[in-house]
């Protein structure tokens, strides 16, 4: 090997010794640097044999020097390997992506747009988790806009615009800004009398049957051509309530022969009969389709990204046209793919859930077998965990599945450490207690925090076990708290406390309650009420106290209904 190539190859292995070392914080070694030096460089793969000679002694000064001086170097060898590298770091910190271009805007401002028609599914988390998360991140700007300015088909519930807040609130996030598209009608008339002014609509009376003939046919209207004055005056008598639901719309100018027939000519505002259920909005009759509602929102908020789902790809294609009359700059979009949720017969459907209360089949919102944000409140899953399974799931343009396994997992994180363990057995069998048990059984509270102290179950005369823990003659199982027994043809005889026998004998554990002082509880789960009895402890317990019950599952404690305690399944 010649001078001049050595030079070159002790070049390049310092560069990548300290790409190496400042990547993974450590020293370099000879095997990680061989690869990428000679991927970079195949001229030097004829001499593979003597490189590893040559770049040893550089690998070592490189990791002679301290991390500070390593990235000082690699920046005057190699600046954009470095910022490259660095940019990588930035990504592995988070689970999103980075916004696009998010550096060229003075803030990131997005937007959540519910249509308030009920609270939210746990579909409707992800847009919320993720905007917040990039919120936080860029330290931006979110708000929220109820964008209900279809009193008719998606009419609002007055109640929702509070429940999705609240929902929001569980989730963790505060918005900056909360706004009602049925406050502003005035701002998109004003919008709607500027486009007119620059021949960019036009009142249309066809039936939709007709301009939907004239649109897929690539053909004009017979409207299009009205002067600005007859559409303003027409548009003024829509406002002012003249016309009948179907009778008069506004259209957006655009390319009557575009290659997409959903892009011509479409409708910003129609007459809808339904007054608006809000006090302040009931009065309006014309009322703004979302593409234009949305699309001046958007740009007068001042909104950087937006992101949608996929199917709403046209949504942008709309507005633009609308956008080049303004001369504005449309936003940053993000289209994503659809969620879909695992473990829930119903449905993820507001409108569906809606019906199933109506008809009495849930009990409400927070029924544990609705899939929405208020029954998992009330099943104890903290919106954290909600959060953080939105946020893995990414921004794919492809439809993704969320196992509610991932939700579960992360809440177990949560609450484990800090929830206290119970015994509630279901469909119990009674048996008998033989022998000469202690009067009382002491389990711990929590078997990792023996400074919280013991739970105080009185044993009795007979014990409630789950059926398929009852042993068979002959046989001994560990009573959890209390010690070993073995039945017999009448009994469960107790046989010691040795825990020896679990241990060395493989003597199966399982959970149990007095017969006699056991407390009925209606443990409701996402299929369902399941009765069961637990440890008189049980009955003190406050509501919204968390607790185990071992063997089954977590549980949040609802209330007390009498003598019964009600609790709602979280999950195992």
């Amino acid at each position: 090997m010649n001078d001049d190539l050595r030079e070159r190859v002790e070049r390049e292995a310092e560069k990548h010794a300290l790409l190496n070392a400042v990547k993974h914080e450590s020293d370099a070694n000879v095997g990680a640097v061989m690869g990428p030096l000679m991927g970079d460089n195949p001229e030097f793969r004829a001499h593979a044999d003597d490189i590893p000679g040559v770049i040893g002694g550089v690998i070592g000064q490189v990791n002679d020097l301290a991390y500070d001086a390593k990235r000082e170097r690699l920046e005057e060898l190699a600046p954009d390997e470095l910022a490259e590298l660095e940019a990588e770091d930035e990504e592995d910190e988070h689970d999103l992506p980075s916004l696009p271009n998010a550096d060229d805007v003075e803030e990131v401002r997005m937007r959540c747009a519910p249509n308030p028609n009920g609270p939210w599914h746990v579909g409707h988390a992800r847009m919320p988790a993720v905007i917040g998360t990039y919120r936080d991140r860029y330290d931006g700007w979110f708000c929220v806009r109820f964008d209900d300015t279809d009193p008719e088909t998606k009419r609002p519930d007055l109640d929702a615009y509070d429940a999705i807040l609240d929902d929001l609130d569980y989730l963790g996030f505060e918005p900056d800004d909360v706004y009602r598209a049925s406050d502003r009608l005035e701002t998109y008339y004003e919008h709607a009398r500027d486009l007119i002014d620059m021949d960019g609509a036009y009142t249309c009376s066809c039936s939709g049957e007709a301009f939907s003939e004239l649109k897929n046919a690539g053909e004009a209207c017979p409207h299009r051509g009205k002067d600005a004055d007859t559409v303003h005056e027409e548009f003024e008598g829509m406002i002012a309530g003249e016309y009948e639901s179907g009778e008069m719309v506004l259209r957006v100018k655009t390319d009557i022969e575009h290659k997409n027939p959903a892009l011509r000519d479409w409708v910003a505002f129609r007459m809808i009969d339904t007054p608006h259920p809000r006090e302040e909005a009931n009065e309006y009759r014309c009322w703004p389709m979302l593409d234009f509602q949305s699309g001046i929102d958007d740009h007068l908020l001042g909104i950087s990204h937006i992101i949608r789902g996929i199917d709403l790809q046209d949504s942008a294609k709309r507005q633009q046209f609308v956008y080049d009359y303004f001369d504005w700059e449309y936003p940053e979009v993000i289209h994503w793919g659809h969620v879909q949720v695992d473990a829930y017969d119903v449905k993820m459907s507001t409108s569906t859930i809606s019906e199933l209360i109506d008809e009495g089949e849930l009990d409400g919102w927070d029924d544990p077998r609705a899939p929405t944000l208020k029954s998992l409140r009330r099943r104890g899953i903290r919106g954290e965990a909600i959060v953080d399974a939105m946020v893995e799931l990414g921004t794919s343009t492809s439809d993704v599945d969320l196992a509610m396994s991932a939700i579960y997992a992360t809440n177990r994180e949560l609450i484990d450490d800090e929830t206290d363990r119970r015994f509630l057995v279901r469909d119990g069998t009674e048996l008998v207690l033989g022998g000469d048990p202690p009067a009382e059984a002491n389990p711990p509270l929590h078997p990792d925090h023996e400074e919280r102290g013991v739970r105080e179950i009185p044993v009795g005369d007979a014990v409630l076990l789950e059926p398929a823990d009852v042993p068979d003659n002959g046989t001994r199982v560990w009573l959890k708290g209390l010690g070993c027994v073995e039945a017999t043809a009448d009994e469960l005889e107790f046989t010691g406390a040795d825990i020896d026998v679990v241990r060395e004998e493989g003597v199966d554990v399982v959970h149990w309650v007095p017969a006699a002082e056991s407390v009925p509880v209606r443990l409701r789960t996402i299929t369902g009420d399941v009765s069961g009895r637990a440890e008189p402890g049980v009955a003190e317990l406050e509501s919204d106290e968390m607790v185990q019950f071992e063997r089954v599952g977590f549980a949040r404690i609802d209330h007390h209904d009498g003598d019964e305690t009600v609790a709602y399944y979280t999950h195992d």
